[in-house]
């Protein structure tokens, strides 16, 4: 098991996770991810469910459980235009 740092429930050495979290930064200020967390306040995010982006475009809310299970339906490791 990793070992627990402060701030860092993945037990990364310092060096690594201060290059996830600028991966993370670099990732969460593209256009693609602006614009759906855009679409998504526009729709209103509540804490009973998620909102997909299915790969038509268009954004359906679905059950937590059902969003964040994308590895199950093949959705993971895919890349979404």
């Amino acid at each position: 098991m990793a070992i627990n740092y402060n701030n860092n429930s993945q037990g990364l050495s310092r060096r690594a996770l201060l290059a996830k979290r600028k991966r993370d930064v670099s990732a969460a200020k593209t256009a693609k991810r602006r614009r759906r967390k855009k679409e998504n306040q526009a729709y209103g995010q509540r804490s009973d469910s998620d909102l997909h982006h299915t790969s038509s475009g268009t954004i359906v809310r679905t059950t937590i459980a059902f969003n964040r299970a994308t590895h199950d339906r093949g959705e993971v490791g895919t890349k979404n235009a």
